[in-house]
């Protein structure tokens, strides 16, 4: 049996229409193609749809129950269509995220805020993990979208993995100090001026992010002492308003109202700070791509 949509679509503008030629006018097309596709779905079903005669045109009780069941199906099909063309377009579907903790204090909620009303029908997800994690999170398909800072991981090694890496927002390491610290007065210090503060980190065995920031005190002249390592930011600032020592954070921390920290920026060649977006390169899902335009609106 070999019966399509176009055969349903003709059988109920006739059925509709009572009447060949008003239904072929409605249909931009002549009536005897018309007629012709209505015997031949009748003859593909071994029914007859139609009872004819020379002053009744009525559907039998066939083509009555069909008229009801193609006009579902139409419908339905209709709804099929746009819900596809939705997906291809990447406003149905779902988003999983990763992200390390502090990009929530910059430009990522405003981001998701954007995306989610442009794209009100895709759900996302937030996952809160360090860039290891993520990483692994990537290749295995559990998460969609990764974020997360400086350094950028080798290229060698995400072509390996069909991985992609993209710069998406720039920005620096800044120094956190307790309000009471004879830095505070200062409007920006250099790095070595925290040469000899008790340093306040990250863990420096979960993330590279960290290690990068230990290798930039080295390269400007000196290798801090950790006093305390931490896996949250907020930790580190908890003990920073305490007086424990200093650490260097991602400028867009300063924006939250720390009890008793002061941020300063680092005036000459102040350490990164680069937020980073990676994705697979192996499934071009359209809901990734709309997310992806929301941070890099395509050329017109």
């Amino acid at each position: 049996m070999s019966i399509d949509l176009k055969q349903l679509k003709y059988f109920l503008a006739v059925a509709e229409e009572k009447s060949f030629s008003r239904a072929a006018e409605r249909l931009h097309i002549s009536q005897p193609p018309l007629s012709q596709q209505i015997m031949k779905l009748e003859s593909e079903l071994g029914v007859r749809l139609f009872a004819r005669t020379t002053r009744t045109f009525e559907l039998t009780v066939a083509g009555k129950a069909l008229m009801n069941e193609a006009a579902d199906l139409l419908a339905k099909m209709r709804m099929t269509i746009d819900t596809i063309r939705q997906i291809d377009r990447g406003e149905v579907g779902r988003l999983r995220v990763g992200i390390v903790g502090s990009a929530m204090w910059g430009p990522i909620p405003s981001l998701l805020e954007e995306f989610q009303t442009k794209f009100p029908r895709v759900s996302w997800t937030i996952h809160e993990f360090g860039p290891t994690v993520q990483y692994e999170a990537l290749r295995a398909k559990q998460i969609d979208v990764g974020f997360w800072r400086e350094p950028k991981l080798n290229d060698d090694d995400l072509r390996h993995d069909n991985l992609r890496q993209e710069l998406c927002f720039r920005e620096n390491v800044c120094v956190a100090v307790n309000e009471h610290h004879a830095l505070a007065k200062n409007t920006a210090i250099e790095l070595i001026d925290i040469a000899h503060e008790p340093m306040l980190s990250l863990n420096l065995d979960k993330s590279a992010f960290p290690r990068y920031l230990l290798q930039c005190c080295i390269n400007a002249g000196f290798e801090p002492v950790i006093f305390q390592e931490a896996s949250e930011p907020q930790t580190l600032l908890a003990m920073v308003g305490a007086g424990l020592g200093v650490t260097l954070v991602p400028e867009t921390t300063s924006r939250i109202g720390w009890p008793g920290v002061v941020f300063l920026p680092i005036k000459t060649n102040p350490p990164s700070a680069n937020l980073y977006i990676s994705y697979t390169t192996l499934d071009d899902a359209p809901v990734v791509r709309a997310f992806l335009n929301i941070i890099n609106p395509p050329s017109v």
